[in-house]
């Protein structure tokens, strides 16, 4: 049997001590995806790159000139670019295409010597909180078979939960990181809006998307973050302020003064359990000395709503470029211009995605679009501001990141209002634009997983891993 990692600092520890080496450590990665095939994580395997760059980096270790990720090995969502590679963001409209150039996030992996060992099957066009919706089957969740692993970056979170990569990538646009997470029973974090460049990554909705690492533990979390963010030439929207010392750095040296919001946890939609969890670890806290206390957020019902008009407007322009005409899939059965676009797009794109780029146009059509798309940008504001108020305040929001516990494969696919409000906790973060983390803290009588998750003030991933560490390690 062969060894199972789940920190950087245990592989590098075995590599200084010729236990083992990179080109045996993806070999034994290679096994497990292989043995673990059923779980559908992975889209496709880079083999003989990543068994290329294991040699190379073996080298490197040897001469002393490695990257700080040298004996990492990621899984990247299908919805971010890496030269030479199929992306397909798990649609058949984009069958068979290969990216011309790799994501920043990629490359700056790639330059501290990690290495990438596959792309991982996900929600079309990321759209969706299960992982059911892609065009190429479900993945399953790897604690039980007939749970879902949530979405979208449900096969990242598996290829981390399953130990078939060390870490890896997803992107958050409403909670697509964090919700897989708490599934998955791993770390997920969506950073700040504009921390990591979005240049590379299949857009969304562009004012949302980010993206988000998965891990075992707050140091790894960390030490990703910190490579991958930064500012870009190429991302007009990302920020150029100056990446903290984030893995260097995870001491709690003050005691706290944090919130939760009534109505999120004092509402029928939440499981038993899940809340007397949460309670617990707020006693503990108190128990610790740090102050918690409770108050309102007047804006949850509009969370959700907000979200979806917004993102859908956002999705329904965004998608607008896989047409029929420039790459990917064009339909056989096209005879004029007219039906190469109507007939490409009506069989390239799922139920989904279709659902949600016809509420798109819907709401920035002329007669709608002061009524939905520009109300919508209002109430963001609202959402926006209070987040911002109560931060100010406080040092960290505390909420479950899910209401419950992973749900079975089929059960709510047909309910879309049911499916749309699995973002009911994780929509706030990314509307105000600030960074979250879903900690695997909880454990259900049913035997699943659940997370509970952290929100800081913008540019505060800093603070956030601190806490986080100082959370996992005390329970």
């Amino acid at each position: 049997m062969e060894k199972v990692y789940t920190s950087l600092n245990e592989i590098k520890e075995d590599i200084n001590n010729s236990q083992v080496n990179c080109a045996q450590l993806v070999q034994s990665y290679l096994n497990r995806i292989e043995e673990n095939k059923h779980l559908n994580a992975f889209l496709e395997v880079f083999t003989e790159d990543a068994k290329a760059s294991a040699k190379a980096i073996d080298a490197k270790i040897a001469n002393g000139t490695a990257g700080k990720l040298a004996g990492m090995v990621v899984a990247i969502k299908d919805n971010i670019c890496y030269k030479g590679h199929k992306v397909s963001s798990s649609s058949k409209i984009l069958e068979d295409f290969e990216s011309l150039f790799s994501s920043t996030a990629v490359e700056r992996l790639i330059a501290e010597d990690a290495i990438i060992i596959g792309r991982t099957n996900c929600d079309e066009f990321a759209m969706g909180s299960s992982n059911e919706n892609s065009a190429y089957g479900p993945v399953l969740n790897a604690i039980d078979n007939t749970k879902v692993p949530g979405g979208s970056s449900g096969g990242s979170a598996v290829a981390v939960q399953a130990n078939l990569c060390l870490a890896s990538l997803g992107s958050d646009t409403g909670g697509s990181v964090r919700q897989p997470a708490s599934f998955c029973n791993v770390i997920g974090m969506k950073p700040t809006y504009g921390r990591v460049s979005r240049y590379g990554l299949v857009a969304y909705a562009s004012s949302f998307d980010q993206i988000g690492p998965f891990t075992h533990n707050i140091e790894d979390m960390a030490l990703i973050t910190e490579v991958i963010s930064g500012g870009d030439e190429y991302d007009t929207t990302c920020s150029k302020r100056e990446v903290p010392n984030l893995s260097g750095n995870l001491k709690l040296d003050k005691k706290l003064k944090l919130t939760y919001f009534r109505s999120y946890i004092e509402n029928e939609g939440l499981d038993a359990e899940v809340k007397a969890r949460f309670y617990e670890i707020i006693e503990q806290l108190k128990a610790e000395g740090h102050t918690v206390e409770e108050t309102e957020f007047e804006y949850l019902d509009y969370l959700v709503p907000t979200y979806y008009v917004l993102t859908t407007a956002e999705a329904s322009s965004n998608l607008a470029r896989f047409d029929g005409i420039h790459y990917g899939y064009r339909s056989p059965n096209a005879t004029d211009l007219e039906s190469t676009y109507k007939l490409s797009r009506t069989e390239g794109f799922g139920k989904e995605v279709k659902r949600r780029i016809m509420l798109g146009t819907y709401v920035l059509s002329a007669g709608f679009y002061d009524a939905y798309y520009a109300k919508g940008q209002k109430v963001r504001r609202l959402i926006k501001d209070k987040t911002d108020a109560t931060l100010s305040k406080y040092d960290f929001i505390l909420t479950p990141t899910s209401p419950h516990t992973p749900f079975d494969i089929g059960q709510q696919s047909n309910d879309q209002i049911k499916m749309y409000l699995e973002d009911i906790y994780t929509a706030q973060a990314p509307l105000a634009g600030i960074p979250a983390i879903s900690l695997p803290l909880g454990q259900h009588s049913n035997g699943l997983p659940f997370g509970i998750q952290v929100m800081a003030k913008s540019f505060g991933e800093q603070d956030l891993l601190a806490f986080s560490k100082y959370l996992m390690d005390n329970n």
